[in-house]
């Protein structure tokens, strides 16, 4: 449909009735390239850097959640992503500064200037105590990593080119730091270069300007392996500075390399989209001597893949195209689940887009500015069924009499407000729209009431337990009376927010008789993706990383029934077995036993009294036949009613009774936007 403004057509959902459904294409959002990741095998997490300077974590034990995200700023190119002791995260870009992150707050903890000019390079110590930085002026500073922060140690023997890669030696005495033309080798107590290794500069037998050194690895034998923009991957030997073996990988540059911890494996990624996997294997069967080996390579960008990891388990890669890929190693993996199926992460594990039901608008939230939109409209073709319009068939697409409007874009800007509303992580209104819930940075939830050209904060939720994790999902009930809050890690609490309007004169100020915490969920060991209370009964639904729903009554404090058959019965292994998680919930308004939601990849109805599937259901059922009997749709039916129809789906809820709105964003609409890839031979993978 390409740029099409809005496309409204008709949904069956099998016995639920059909739906007229809103296609919106036009959310024209573009994720931004990846430039760094970087993997953390304690914590088993991964950070992740974006051109636009955004910093994602995913939590790879939590069927590889976004369980954290900061957003990027215009002025940080970020160049360098690591992780030092006691799970610290640290980054450094073309600005010349060192970023530490705050991994609770969900901001930046504090920015220092290296003053060496734009950072190229950064790693921490074995150790984790040290953190070292290359810069362009051919500058390496080593610095200490204090509890609170870092401090400038001293610099290394400057270098006459900017320093693109380094590595740490293992035992943390020596370093390897690639630049033009040349890999260093230094020795870290005195800080100078005891070897310098230069690097042909030949390509395809035609000899290059020069050769940039884009990634080094130094590993415990002593042996420094090489990147390059010649294609090339090498071996050497840092004790005499010699070149032992070279690996021609690619007709264009090697941007990145990332070894496994055991030594025994490494990964590197080029400019045409490949990425090629080494493993050291025996000379022979009974032969004690082993050599590196290039045994794989995976096609799975469609450009340059500019940085890579390597897990225990997976290989990790991203670049360009904006997808982060993880392809598992089948011979690491233990149990064959979803953790040995190849993941392709392209959207954020969070809602870019709200919907005003009532006056049919949609809100589109990008890197530094909001869009609003309103929908199009159809003219009423077709027979009708009372108020509301039958569309006909399962799938006709229906004429629009209006287009969809474009109402406004609204670029960030900094007002007066107090500080707790700059310092929110997330933001809700209340459905009558006199309220605003605010989650802030420092797990504190603050409640405002939105006056007519002002507004006035009525109270403050404290953090719970002394913990100052933010809470980063939000959903309040529709009679505006509880409020759920739930962090990465806390698990998800309940308040009571019912006002009472104090008898007396029309003049004085209304008063709240606010109680502080109703309730806490119990605790579960994976993240909660989404999160909504039914209108009515107040039951709170919660959807996990792991696949995992649950339904949780807010007045009886306990699980409600469904939930716990649910529980006791599992849910079919299809269903686990998604990658994608859930982002969104919501409520039929007129079918209470009905649960609405949808991930990525499928648009999902739960009907409550039907019953559920087990793995010997077809889970993801077609349509029954027009002319079966209701005794036989009723036999076959279970409570799961899933569409595959609508994808990539980054938004999907009623309008009202009969209406859906799907947001799509096809993917061949974002590469369609990235600059053209390299010319690549074509090869079997």
């Amino acid at each position: 449909m390409g740029r099409r403004t809005s496309v409204l057509s008709s949904w069956n959902s099998a016995g639920m009735g059909e739906f007229k459904v809103h296609r919106v294409r036009f959310f024209n959002y573009v994720p931004s390239g990846i430039r760094c990741v970087a993997y953390n095998n304690q914590s088993n997490r991964l950070a992740v850097s974006r051109t636009d300077g955004t910093v994602e974590i995913y939590n790879l034990s939590a069927n590889y959640f976004q369980e954290k995200f900061f957003p990027g700023h215009e002025s940080r190119a970020t160049e360098a992503l690591c992780w030092a002791k006691g799970q610290r995260l640290f980054s450094a870009g073309l600005n010349g500064e060192i970023i530490e992150y705050d991994l609770q707050a969900l901001n930046i903890k504090y920015s220092m200037d290296a003053f060496g000019g734009p950072i190229w390079s950064m790693a921490a110590s074995p150790s984790g105590s040290q953190l070292l930085v290359g810069c362009e002026d051919g500058s390496l500073k080593l610095f200490q990593i204090n509890p609170d922060k870092i401090q400038f140690e001293r610099n290394f023997d400057r270098q006459k080119s900017r320093i693109l890669s380094l590595s740490w030696h293992p035992s943390g005495t020596h370093i390897a730091a690639g630049s033009i033309d040349c890999i260093s080798v230094f020795d870290v107590k005195s800080g100078s270069a005891i070897h310098k290794m230069l690097v042909d500069r030949q390509y395809m037998g035609v000899s290059k300007r020069k050769c940039i050194i884009w990634g080094v690895a130094f590993l415990s034998d002593g042996t420094v392996i090489s990147v390059d923009s010649a294609g090339k991957v090498q071996f050497w030997d840092s004790a005499t500075g010699t070149l032992v073996k070279t690996h021609l990988v690619a007709n264009a540059d090697v941007q990145s390399i990332a070894v496994s911890d055991q030594e025994d494996s490494f990964v590197v990624g080029t400019a045409e989209g490949t990425v090629f996997h080494f493993q050291l294997v025996s000379v022979t069967s009974s032969s004690s001597e082993k050599q590196w080996v290039r045994t794989k390579p995976f096609q799975h960008h469609t450009h340059d893949v500019r940085t890579v990891a390597h897990s225990p388990t997976a290989l990790i890669s991203g670049g360009t195209d904006t997808h982060l890929v993880i392809r598992p190693l089948m011979e690491k993996v233990e149990v064959k689940n979803y953790d040995a199926a190849l993941r392709k992460i392209t959207f954020p594990h969070r809602r870019l887009i709200s919907c005003s039901k009532k006056r049919q608008l949609l809100l589109f939230q990008f890197s530094h500015h909001l869009d609003l939109w309103r929908l199009g409209s159809t003219v009423a073709t077709g027979k009708t069924s009372g108020k509301f319009l039958v569309p006909g068939k399962h799938g006709d697409t229906l004429p629009l009499s209006k287009d969809a409007d474009h109402l406004l874009h609204l670029k960030t800007k900094v007002s007066k407000m107090p500080a707790f509303l700059r310092s929110a992580v997330q933001i809700l209104f209340s459905e009558d729209s006199t309220k605003l819930f605010v989650a802030s940075n420092q797990g504190s939830l603050h409640i405002i009431r939105l006056l007519e050209g002002s507004f006035k904060h009525l109270h403050t939720f404290q953090a719970q337990s002394g913990t100052v994790e933010s809470m980063c999902l939000l959903a309040v009930s529709p009679d505006g009376n509880w409020l759920a809050a739930s962090g990465t890690s806390a698990g998800v609490h309940v308040y009571n927010v019912k006002h009472l309007k104090v008898a007396g004169k029309r003049s004085q100020p209304l008063t709240w008789a606010l109680r502080e915490l109703h309730c806490t969920v119990p605790a579960y060991n994976f993240p909660v993706t989404a999160l909504a209370i039914a209108p009515k009964t107040n039951n709170l639904v919660i959807a996990h990383s792991d696949q995992q729903i649950f339904e949780y009554s807010i007045p009886d404090k306990q699980y409600t029934e469904w939930s716990r058959t649910i529980q006791k019965q599992g849910f079919h292994y299809l269903w686990l077995q998604r990658d994608t998680p859930i982002t969104h919930i919501s409520f039929h308004p007129k079918r209470p036993m009905h649960i609405l939601l949808h991930d990525a990849y499928m648009f999902c109805i739960i009907d409550k009294s039907l019953p559920l599937p087990n793995d010997k259901t077809l889970l993801y059922n077609p349509l029954p036949p027009t002319n079966e009997s209701d005794v036989i749709r009723r036999r076959t039916a279970h409570a799961f009613k899933i569409s595959k129809r609508y994808k990539p789906l980054l938004f999907m809820d009623l309008l009202d009774e009969r209406t859906l709105v799907a947001v799509e964003r096809p993917l061949d609409d974002i590469i369609a936007q990235l600059p053209p890839p390299i010319k690549k031979k074509k090869f079997g993978t």
